[in-house]
């Protein structure tokens, strides 16, 4: 909440402006618990991203951090470590084995977009800069939000342990789709064979009909990613166990919830948390994968994938 380029800021929570006074700010707030108390017909959901704004600019030491983190007022320092592409690491415990660049194709199409947006194609100072980042069209801070999904995603699985093999950025355009239609990952262990979607829609997501649903869900994502699973099955000459969508822990009521089967295949949205536990142990109706046939799939794969 309130990370993700894609988030409203704590003033927009709140109703009120960023160059508002500690009175005004105060005032807003009451205001705003009145409006949104499930007591009095209000979200619940909005009524704890209230409180929880407060929490971030309720004091004047907690709005100066608060606002020199996310590019407010004239001495605002940006704070950019949640923005930047992750620095190499110094863990040296096995690791699971890794092929493509998760986030990549996204976060080269933010940085186009951006400096065409801000600059006419210019080099910028700073592309990840929050102030310019909050003031960037939707589409544009969405491609900056899945990257940084993806890159979240690839970690935990990287920490899954070298029985496991994953894909980024494959390539699996369908008679619908263009050609940058892809599967964020492909999850390989002995619980079986995934394919993985990041994403982070800015705001709270709810499942129904076996849909993704919410204020800022577009398309069908989770038909997308099972008909593109089948395009890298059918290619590939395998057999994927499952799909998984991932999604950020604050935007989900429960961290783990199976969907049943989408088109023969079982389909589970999960919290960011959970996501390791999910590909530890499997899902109700996945197949396990051991032996001699995980070997023949990864070599399959690694014969087939293609990256965007």
């Amino acid at each position: 909440m309130f990370d993700s380029p894609l988030s409203a800021s704590a003033y927009d929570v709140l109703a009120v402006d960023p160059a508002a006074d500690d009175d005004e700010l105060r005032k807003a707030y009451r205001l705003r618990l009145r409006q949104t108390h499930p007591d009095t017909g209000g979200d619940a959901a909005v009524f704890v991203q209230v409180q929880r704004a407060w929490e971030l600019v309720g004091t004047p030491e907690a709005r100066a951090a608060y606002d020199r983190g996310h590019g407010f007022g004239d001495a605002a320092v940006p704070d950019f470590s949640g923005w930047k592409a992750p620095a190499a690491r110094t863990d040296t415990r096995p690791r699971a084995r890794s092929f493509g660049h998760p986030g990549g194709w996204r976060r080269e199409r933010y940085l186009t977009l951006i400096r065409e947006w801000a600059g006419r194609g210019v080099e910028l100072a700073d592309p990840y800069d929050p102030a310019l980042v909050r003031t960037a069209p939707h589409d544009v801070r969405r491609l900056l939000a899945d990257a940084l999904a993806e890159e979240a995603t690839a970690r935990v699985v990287a920490d899954l342990g070298m029985g496991y093999t994953v894909w980024h950025d494959v390539s699996a355009p369908g008679r619908r789709d263009g050609p940058d239609a892809k599967l964020d990952h492909i999850v390989l262990g002995p619980s079986g064979l995934y394919a993985v979607l990041s994403e982070d829609f800015g705001g709270p997501v709810r499942v129904r009909r076996g849909e993704l649903i919410g204020d800022g869900v577009d398309g069908s994502p989770i038909a997308d990613l099972v008909a593109r699973a089948r395009t890298v099955a059918r290619a590939a000459g395998v057999r994927f166990s499952g799909a998984v969508v991932v999604l950020p822990d604050d935007d989900l009521g429960q961290a783990i919830e199976e969907l049943g089967k989408v088109r023969g295949l079982p389909v589970a949205v999960v919290s960011r948390s959970a996501l390791a536990t999910v590909l530890r142990r499997g899902m109700t109706g996945a197949r396990d994968i051991g032996g001699n046939e995980l070997f023949d799939v990864r070599t399959r794969l690694q014969r087939t994938v293609r990256f965007v």
